[in-house]
């Protein structure tokens, strides 16, 4: 059954009403995530989930909810502490929460802390002075996450560090563009920036330190079929509380292993490797602690979609953060052209 994102909206405010407005401690709960750019008429895509923040003071739910399903809409709920909200300043250098308040996104606000905030950051999200941080806070986070790909490290943990560092290159793009920076689909996004504002050629570059330049439209469809046996597998398993357990679910299937079959069928290979290779990556981590016994079954063709990507070990993972690196001050030039040239940008 299909819904509007009104209607979607809707059910989310309802679960909030009745289920964490009950608990110890609530404070408030926004919208968060691609939700915003869905007008009310527009129907919920079946690969998409509606995310929400849930704000909590003195308590905080020893386990987040994470992806469930509430009368028929997935729902996404992530928590958030008010220490995180003490000033309209620290959302508005923040390119991962700033969108969430660009526009009207609270769902409820007993305290006022967020309509106060909203109304602050909404005026200020287009100014030059704060865009120009969040491009910096994600050039910044670019730097963090690579760091993460650590000898010391699995070889999962270590493609993690370097997909999620990469993968904030078309991030700071998008943040200077305005556009929600979305996860599953950065590499869709950007190039649709990028074309916008005549800079398309750039998204062969970024598509570089990711390794995908050269994969075909074949080889991508294989390592979904893989992902897709590797997934399964490990949704029946997983136990351990990992941060992403709700992404490793039956439930998020449709998210997963549908959306990446989706942009594969529009031509768009290249830019679904991104979170093929992220979920793959974490089936690992999962199997390796929850299922050792059966991780060596699906070792295989974790290393096939490693090889084709060109980071199968410690040192090609370092070449990969090398590129990025040597890729950034040109990703931050054409983000300082975007930023110049888009007619929402407003005065500092």
């Amino acid at each position: 059954m299909s819904h509007t994102a009104r209607h979607a909206r809707e059910i989310a405010h309802q679960w909030v009403t009745q289920e964490a407005a009950q608990l110890p401690g609530f404070a408030g709960a926004f919208f968060h995530g691609s939700i915003h750019a869905l007008p009310d008429e527009a129907i919920l895509p079946a690969t998409s989930d509606v995310d929400m923040m849930v704000i909590f003071s003195d308590h905080q739910p020893q386990t987040k909810p994470g992806k469930f399903i509430y009368q028929g809409i997935i729902l996404e709920v992530s928590d958030l502490s008010t220490e995180a909200l003490q000033s309209p300043e620290a959302i508005l250098s923040n390119y991962q929460l700033a969108t969430s308040f660009r526009f009207p996104s609270i769902i409820m606000d007993p305290t006022g802390l967020l309509t106060k905030l909203q109304d602050i950051v909404g005026q200020n999200f287009a100014k030059r002075h704060w865009v120009y941080q969040r491009c910096e806070d994600a050039r910044l986070k670019l730097e963090r996450d690579l760091q993460v790909s650590h000898v010391s490290k699995s070889l999962p943990e270590q493609v993690m560090g370097w997909l999620f560092g990469t993968g904030k290159l078309p991030h700071i793009l998008l943040v200077a563009g305005l556009v929600n920076p979305t996860v599953r689909k950065r590499y869709v996004a950007v190039r649709d920036l990028l074309d916008a504002y005549g800079y398309l050629d750039f998204h062969q570059r970024l598509l570089s330190p990711l390794g995908c330049v050269s994969l075909s439209r074949s080889q991508a469809e294989q390592h979904l079929v893989a992902l897709a046996a590797v997934f399964d597998a490990t949704c029946a398993v997983i136990k351990s509380p990992f941060f992403f357990a709700s992404d490793l679910s039956l439930l998020a299937r449709p998210l997963a292993i549908d959306g990446s079959h989706e942009l594969i069928e529009a031509g768009l290979h290249r830019e679904a490797m991104f979170w093929i290779a992220v979920t793959y990556s974490r089936c690992q981590l999962v199997l390796a602690q929850d299922a050792p016994q059966i991780e060596a079954q699906f070792l295989p063709g974790y290393h096939h979609l490693l090889r084709d990507l060109g980071a199968d070990d410690t040192a090609a993972l370092q070449q990969h953060h090398e590129e990025t690196r040597h890729l950034l001050p040109e990703t931050w030039a054409i983000a300082e052209a975007i930023l110049a040239a888009n007619p929402a940008i407003e005065p500092s």
